[in-house]
């Protein structure tokens, strides 16, 4: 099978000079953050005479669609920071400001269809996780976190669920838009300092050109979410504590009256509480939990005899869920840990009410921790249970790790009383751009015989070729109940090889060439 894949290119207009930036010894970008008494105005525009007395970043190029070239509009970044917070204000210069994209005033939606600039902020500076903020010309946030080393540098590829407290403002102007952005060091989750330093790194997208600028990691095969090719910030020094902590209770009650009985009034409450232990760990507590705020699940309609995969849309397990990934396959939605398995009813999808949970999610030294409990009590056809999740990853070089994680399942159903999975996961990468992935998982239950998950992929990426051959087993009795797979049973082998070619057509950006052979035999 070949796939011809066409994508038209933004015109090309003369680039600007762009300043030179600093480099460390180490030969890596560098940015340097000016201290003022207090914050200053966030309106959108960098009127205020203190943006001036920053540094101006400007040094940005290409990744789309001229990878290193300067990029064809000039982009401004300036840091300030006080005590209790850190200070963007941006200026995104443009030849025809008439033709900026600016629609989407959703929080949390992609802004892949309008303009845009994202800040990644790598606080811990391990060069493997990131924070990432966004804004488009309107002002409108998305924010998620980066947890280097699941999936590949895909620009969604973050962790959409965290939600951060932070300040954003933007307009459009005569030449341009701005945007005024606030992030307390709360936010971040780091202890008192007197000497910061952080991993850092700028995106501007502009959407008409399709053309994307960074400041660091502007070869194709990195991107915004590659953390351990971004620069670096300097100059915060002796700021105020930055621990979190934020507490959200809530509370419902209902008046109900029928003719000839008497009135009911019930109450009920419940909290979420979000802790920051350490600046590397932070520990999420719910009790008697609601999801009456979550988004509505899109009703699936599937003809084929295989499972849908829906995502998770609650608060509690999204807030770092990309530490618990543990994905089986290159190109499936297989997972041997998927949350929607946990008080939600498999037939109905109606909510099992949770009694209460507790998760530590975060670093210690090189390794990823994540430790989670939840419990839930009966409801309908769906008994009492108890899940408990362990998942590690150490951290061997940039994107590469080995990992293990652990599932526990109890439940108050006698002919199904537990159901147990482990597994362990590596990904290695070789010269930036060889990735090897291996898994291996384990499931047992009562009165079943052991079922196991075996696979390993090989896979490259460069700017004119991707390939991978990937071979995978899954027994008949593999049954991860807090798990998602499409099905068991299968033995499948797999090469996709794709051929990229960047053509001087006007119009035409990229062809692509794929070619794909599946073994599956029943």
């Amino acid at each position: 099978m070949c796939l011809l894949l066409f994508r038209p290119s933004g015109s090309n207009a003369e680039a600007p000079q762009a300043e030179q930036a600093a480099k460390d010894r180490s030969g890596r970008i560098t940015a340097e953050a000016t201290y003022i008494e207090h914050a200053p105005r966030l309106d959108g525009t960098l009127d205020d005479e203190l943006w001036q007395s920053a540094k101006v970043i400007s040094d940005f190029r290409q990744r789309e669609p001229n990878e290193a070239e300067p990029a064809t509009e000039k982009t401004e970044v300036r840091i300030l920071y006080t005590r209790h917070a850190v200070y963007f204000g941006i200026y995104c210069y443009d030849s025809v400001p008439s033709r900026i994209i600016a629609t989407e005033l959703r929080r949390d939606v992609s802004q892949n269809s309008d303009d845009h600039f994202e800040i990644l902020i790598d606080s811990n500076h391990d060069r493997r996780g990131a924070y990432v903020f966004e804004v488009n010309p309107l002002g409108t946030q998305n924010d998620g976190l980066i947890v280097e080393g699941q999936g590949d540098t895909d620009e969604g590829d973050f962790d959409r669920g965290w939600d951060g407290v932070w300040t954003s403002e933007a307009r459009i102007t005569s030449d341009g838009w701005a945007a005024t952005i606030e992030i307390p060091f709360t936010t971040l989750n780091f202890t008192k300092s007197s000497d910061v330093a952080w991993g850092l790194n700028f995106k501007r997208f502009i959407r008409r050109k399709n053309e994307e600028d960074l400041w660091n990691a502007y070869r194709r095969i990195f991107g915004i979410t590659a953390v351990s090719e971004a620069g670096d910030l300097r100059g915060i020094q002796d700021i105020g504590s930055g621990r979190l902590f934020t507490v959200k209770p809530y509370g419902l009650s209902r008046y109900d009256k029928q003719a000839g009985q008497a009135p009911l009034f019930p109450l009920t409450g419940g909290v979420d509480i979000k802790y920051g232990v350490t600046s590397n760990l932070v520990l999420n507590l719910t009790g008697n939990t609601d999801f009456a705020d979550a988004e509505v699940d899109l009703q699936p309609f599937n003809l084929t005899p295989f499972k849908v995969f829906i995502p998770e849309k609650r608060q509690f397990f999204l807030e770092n869920a990309g530490i618990f990934n543990f994905d089986m396959g290159a190109d499936t939605e297989d997972h041997l840990f998927f949350s929607r398995q946990i008080g939600i009813d498999p037939i109905t999808g109606q909510q099992v009410p949770i009694n209460g949970g507790a998760k530590l999610t975060g670093t210690l030294g090189r390794t990823q921790v994540g430790v989670m409990d939840v419990d839930t009590r009966s409801s309908g056809p769906n008994p009492s249970a108890n899940y408990a999740v362990a998942r590690v990853k150490e951290s061997l070089w940039a994107g590469s790790y080995i990992g293990g994680m652990i599932i526990d399942k109890r439940s108050g159903n006698t002919q199904d009383s537990f159901n147990q999975t482990g597994g362990v996961d590596s990904r290695l990468i070789f010269f930036k751009n060889l990735f090897v992935d291996a898994h291996m998982a384990g499931t047992r239950s009562p009165g079943d015989p052991s079922g196991s998950d075996r696979g390993a992929s090989l896979s490259y990426r460069s700017n004119w070729l991707d390939g991978i051959v990937e071979r995978r087993r899954i027994g008949p009795n593999f049954n991860p109940e807090v798990g998602f797979i499409e099905r068991n049973d299968s033995n499948e082998t797999s090469v996709d090889l794709t051929s990229k070619v960047r053509p001087k057509i006007n119009g035409v950006r990229q062809v692509q060439f794929e070619g794909f052979i599946l073994h599956a035999p029943d």
